[in-house]
């Protein structure tokens, strides 16, 4: 049964008829292949074109969800794309026969990015060693396929950015995914070359106002956005919405805010943070 909405909630699609319009933003990491949008993923897609997002990379991050986001991916070619990896939690997971699996499927011409990969010491689903080793896997996959790295790292800064100085010169670039840290991590990452990736964990006043101070620190052709959905709902959507469920139509929120923080117009921050995602992960040009 849909949710029952108040006076003081929206839905996406009203969310999606307030972007600004004109503007063509891409989301370099939205689930799509969760199950919360098994049953409205084609309204959840047109919502988001209609707010302006044209192209979406969707996250893989095991050996089931990056098979999902091919597929997904192969029924709108130009418009969606994959990654092709194990998240840290799924860690454990990852056997010698599911490593072969994913590196033939980041092969594929759909996959722009290996991973969604790296270090989650704060939950710890799969041990330390066992992330650590997967991590340097993936990383050595993505160095024979010649494809980019989609990172993740939550309380794991020192080992992280170790495992990765250790690979970096043979990748192909990197980009640190729903980027929470500190100014200092900010630097060490930028100082490496990795790309930034901000969600709406910017928007969240218990957890994130540190972050907006940071924006005018990345430069404008290492900065990218996404929504992470359904995950990271932006806290300061009003009126909030009838779900908690996040998803690609409120992207341009997102973007809003983080122009705001950089003290420049939101065409501007559509327009770089879109060359930049095209650029960074080769996709093409929507006309």
């Amino acid at each position: 049964m849909p949710a029952r909405m108040s006076k003081d909630s929206t839905s996406p699609a009203q969310a999606a008829e307030g972007a600004t319009v004109g503007l063509q933003l891409v989301d370099i990491g939205i689930n799509l292949a969760h199950d919360s949008f098994d049953h409205d993923r084609d309204e959840v897609i047109a919502r988001a074109e209609r707010a302006g997002v044209t192209q979406m990379v969707i996250t893989g991050s095991s050996g089931a969800s990056t098979r999902k986001a091919i597929e997904l991916a192969r029924q709108r070619p130009g418009r969606l794309f994959a990654t092709a990896g194990v998240h840290p939690h799924h860690a454990s997971e990852l056997t010698d026969e599911l490593l072969a699996e994913i590196e033939e499927l980041a092969r594929q011409p759909e996959v722009v990015a290996v991973g969604e990969c790296g270090l989650d010491y704060f939950r710890d689903y799969s041990p330390r060693t066992a992330q650590r080793e997967a991590f340097h896997r993936q990383l050595k996959l993505a160095e024979r396929v010649g494809k980019p790295v989609f990172l993740h790292q939550r309380d794991a800064h020192e080992d992280f950015l170790a495992i990765l100085r250790e690979h970096w010169p043979k990748l192909a670039g990197g980009v640190a995914h729903c980027f929470t840290g500190t100014g200092d991590q900010l630097a060490a990452y930028l100082d490496l070359g990795l790309a930034i990736g901000i969600t709406g964990w910017i928007c969240d006043e218990r957890r994130g106002t540190h972050l907006v101070p940071l924006m005018r620190e990345i430069p404008a052709d290492r900065l990218m956005i996404e929504t992470d959905g359904p995950y990271l709902l932006p806290r300061t959507l009003h009126p909030k919405p009838a779900s908690r469920r996040n998803e690609p139509a409120y992207l341009p929120h997102i973007a809003a805010v983080v122009a705001q923080a950089r003290n420049e117009p939101v065409e501007t921050l559509a327009r770089t943070t879109t060359a930049t995602a095209r650029s960074f992960f080769g996709l093409p040009e929507i006309t």
